[in-house]
């Protein structure tokens, strides 16, 4: 059998030929997974900006935060509002307490693991949340890609 292989269909005529080239008999026991396409990079130096604008001009829990902090509060606020929305991320989160109770620990949620939409929607997010605070934008509002 071939190397596993990993390719993109674009458009509903590829994802039909690819379901007819695997209903041929001699491909019996081949196995496709289906999965919505990972975040652009276009997206993540987007959204890494908007971290970096929010850390510099804004606080939270009456403090300031560098972007490496910022991404995991902000990242952990989006999570929360989309779940809110009944539409909780494909790799959503959980918290556990340490094992001597005296801490929460948060598991789970990745931005490097965000699909396309979920990417275009933490920027829409960051977007709203810094604006509520009167972030003033590194670079104009743009298409989230």
């Amino acid at each position: 059998m071939a190397d596993p292989k990993t390719v993109i269909l674009v458009g509903p005529r590829q994802v039909q030929t690819a379901i007819s080239y695997l209903s041929d008999p001699e491909r019996a026991g081949w196995v496709m997974s289906l999965k919505p396409p990972s975040k652009r990079r276009i997206q993540e130096e987007k959204y890494h900006a908007q971290i970096g604008d929010i850390a510099r001009q804004t606080t939270y829990a009456g403090q300031r935060w560098d972007a490496e902090d910022m991404k995991r509060i902000l990242v952990d606020e989006f999570a929360e509002e989309m779940r809110a929305q009944g539409r909780p991320l494909h790799h959503d989160g959980r918290l556990i307490p340490s094992e001597n109770g005296r801490r929460v620990i948060q598991l789970g949620i990745q931005s490097r693991e965000f699909w396309v939409r979920e990417a275009s929607d933490f920027i829409e997010f960051l977007y709203a949340w810094g604006n509520d605070r009167g972030v003033q934008w590194s670079e104009p509002a743009a298409s989230s890609a």
